[in-house]
């Protein structure tokens, strides 16, 4: 008795949010269209991380750089040091939105299998020793900064693109 219960409201709780994932997908889609498209053409960005990016950084404009956007997000590295005796092993800083930071974790999984160029810094990390959660890490920074990108150039995805420093 009690179990078909909680059974029921958890299906209607679910029903619930799948209804507002979809009302905020529409407003997303009015406001802020043509980024929203781009970001799903990143391999490893699907709709709810493309939603969530947008909405939590106001369409990108709250951020000039993409190390600002990193910052926020709480995946940039940090080393931990007193002084000159005492060295801890670098971590990412956790200090910022846990929210798209697990979304973005999540995403570089399916970004590793699909993403050639994030494939490939993957495997690069991978061949240096480290840690396969840091590997991840790595990739979703990565992947963070590719958005960025996007959202602020205006242009789809590439793949093959190359940037070249200017000299």
């Amino acid at each position: 008795m009690v179990l078909t219960c909680l059974e029921s409201i958890l299906l209607q709780i679910k029903k619930e949010i799948k209804t507002l994932e979809d009302r905020l997908l529409v407003i997303v889609k009015q406001e802020h269209q043509g980024i929203l498209t781009g970001l799903k053409t990143i391999l490893g960005i699907g709709n709810i991380t493309a939603a969530m990016l947008v909405v939590l950084t106001d369409g990108f404009s709250k951020f000039e750089t993409a190390s600002q956007l990193c910052s926020y997000v709480g995946i940039t590295p940090t080393t931990r040091e007193s002084g000159s005796s005492v060295r801890g092993r670098p971590r990412i800083s956790k200090v910022g939105n846990k929210k798209l930071r697990n979304l973005l974790f999540l995403c570089s999984f399916n970004a590793c299998k699909h993403n050639k160029a994030l494939r490939e810094l993957y495997e690069r990390i991978v061949n240096k020793g480290k840690s396969k959660k840091l590997e991840l890490i790595v990739v979703a920074n990565k992947l963070l900064k590719h958005c960025f990108a996007i959202a602020k150039s205006g242009k789809p995805y590439d793949e093959s693109y190359v940037s070249v420093l200017p000299k």
